[in-house]
């Protein structure tokens, strides 16, 4: 096997390892390996933590220690254009469904220990913390006996001081401030998961752990709800298991 470069690094001298990366995803794919576990071994040889590719800026690296994988399984799909089976390549990117069910350290030999662990935080950093607005959001609409039948209520101040204690505007801003970002009206894809991270760790710094448990609790229990819909149990060997603590 391929050995798994231990992180990700923001530098112009990764590029010959993301070439490297690349190259090796091609090669084991021609020569009959499952597409999917040549993918994995190509993202433990993956180095960029961020680049600019096709015009298009990508962050796979958050903070510095967040490491969405999907969004570099995307990356990396797009140089095998047409060579991988499109109903098992969309239901990864677009589901989060992998074509074989694979435990921990069998993900961890090919990604590394490392980018496991960076994994880790962004799914409970960033999937964890999405699907913690969506369910208080579900207990917001469940409250609101007057809102407009088949309406959606749209993300809340409310929503925002019951989980941090503060409106949406004042943490984007802090955020923002904090990162020597632009106050701009629009937001990014890439800023939001940024975002969502940074109010990870805004709640970790400020509230009771018993509290952080339940929020954890509760996301989970959401993802387990909406994931089984879709057939999906683990992602990434992680499962969704709502007593798992975050």
């Amino acid at each position: 096997m391929t050995q798994a470069k231990d992180n990700l690094v923001s530098s112009e001298t990764s590029s010959a390892g993301d070439a490297e990366a690349i190259s090796h995803f091609k090669q084991a794919v021609f020569s009959g390996k499952h597409w999917y576990l040549a993918l994995l071994e190509s993202i433990g040889l993956w180095c960029s933590a961020e680049e600019l590719y096709n015009e298009r800026a990508y962050l796979y690296l958050i903070d510095g220690e967040a490491f969405d994988w999907l969004l570099l399984a995307e990356r990396l799909c797009e140089t095998m254009d047409g060579l991988l089976p499109e109903d098992e390549k969309n239901a990864l990117l677009f589901h989060g469904i992998p074509p074989l069910t694979l435990n921990a350290a069998e993900v961890k030999q090919l990604i590394s220990d490392k980018k496991y662990g960076q994994y880790l935080n962004y799914f409970y950093g960033v999937t964890v913390e999405e699907a913690l607005t969506l369910a208080v959001q579900e207990e917001i609409d469940k409250e609101k006996t007057l809102r407009v039948l088949g309406r959606e209520s749209d993300l809340s101040d409310e929503l925002y001081l019951r989980i941090y204690d503060a409106t949406r505007d004042a943490l984007l801003a802090q955020f923002r401030e904090e990162k020597g970002y632009a106050q701009t009206k629009s937001t990014s894809l890439t800023e939001l998961k940024e975002f969502t991270y940074w109010l990870f760790k805004y709640k970790l710094k400020r509230c009771e752990k018993a509290r952080i448990a339940s929020d954890t609790k509760k996301a989970l229990t959401y993802l387990k709800r909406h994931w089984q819909k879709k057939g999906v149990a683990r992602v990434l060997a992680t499962d969704i298991n709502p007593s798992f603590p975050a």
